[in-house]
């Protein structure tokens, strides 16, 4: 409605000079001409969000082993005995605070099992360790993170290498969950995740943007495992829910590999993210567009997935 046009209920205009009387509000308690006090009607009752208790690795996993690692022959040992399906893998870098700053490399990666958690500081060491690539490359053990098509594919800018074997939390949650609407490839956060699937609110602040070149702190290993070992916690939730669906999703609607850093399925063939039964939800409303005639309201067009030509 114009701002212009008259309320319901209005009156016509007044001519000048006319006597029409003119209402006085009285001050409850006191006389006309005494300053009026608008009783405030009842408030709407603030929304109530819920609260959870802040993750720690140790609840979820009180006997893991915590390995940091600035030694790349130290980083070899552990990873030869790291004998696991699925890992948790997540990065951290040093964040650059000015505008136009190239990105700097990958400082320390994340693996966690269920028995235990490396932190691999690769920028204390004088080269990427051999044992971390190969277990990187090697298709035997699952890699599951949140986003972890763009950590890989850094990884392969920084230190040109491949990832087999990765599973993006976001799209699993999507194929699983019917809850998640809206596009496929929407990512969910990790601390999102945590309080859907592990009622446990993961603690960010200060320490995600700090210096993870420098020798870590305590509470920055704490952050760097939490964040590692809630993506494996995540995903054990999510894949026994895939299991026990009646039409269990194929895995490569959630599952890819980097290969010198492009997106690519077990056969090597290029991958998108597709899920021909995944539920967006009804489409945006309709937005106002402006003519010449005034705001004229125009219906979105769903946009053609990248995938869905795909068979």
């Amino acid at each position: 409605m114009s701002s212009t046009s008259p309320k319901r209920g209005a009156s016509s205009p007044r001519k000048l000079g006319s006597k029409s009387p003119v209402p006085v509000r009285v001050a409850q308690g006191g006389a006309a001409g005494a300053p009026s006090q608008l009783q405030a009607g009842p408030s709407a009752p603030e929304p109530v969000l819920p609260t959870f208790p802040t993750y720690t690795w140790r609840n979820f996993a009180p006997n893991a082993q915590l390995l940091y690692l600035r030694d790349a022959e130290d980083a070899d040992r552990a990873l030869a005995l790291l004998d696991a399906p699925v890992v948790g893998l997540d990065l951290e870098w040093r964040p650059n605070f000015k505008p136009g700053l190239p990105e700097n490399p990958v400082a320390l990666v994340q693996l966690a099992s269920e028995d235990k958690i490396l932190l691999i500081q690769v920028s204390a060491m004088q080269g990427f360790p051999a044992g971390l690539t190969l277990f990187l490359e090697s298709s035997r053990t699952i890699k599951v993170g949140v986003g972890i098509q763009y950590d890989c594919k850094k990884l392969f800018r920084d230190y040109g290498v491949d990832v087999r074997q990765c599973v993006d939390l976001s799209l699993l949650a999507r194929s699983v969950d019917d809850q998640w609407k809206g596009k496929y490839t929407n990512p969910i956060a990790l601390a999102r995740l945590s309080e859907i699937y592990l009622g446990s609110s993961l603690p960010k602040g200060k320490v995600q943007r700090s210096n993870w070149e420098s020798s870590l702190t305590a509470l920055q290993q704490e952050y760097a495992a939490n964040d590692g070992q809630a993506g494996l916690i995540i995903y054990k939730t999510l894949i026994a829910r895939a299991n026990a669906m009646a039409r269990v999703p194929e895995r490569e609607y959630y599952s890819f590999d980097i290969i010198r850093g492009d997106l690519r399925d077990p056969n090597l063939r290029p991958w998108f993210a597709f899920n021909p039964f995944y539920d967006p939800g009804p489409p945006p409303p309709p937005r106002a567009q402006e003519t010449p005639d005034g705001p004229r309201l125009v219906k979105s067009r769903p946009k053609v997935k990248a995938g869905a030509a795909r068979a």
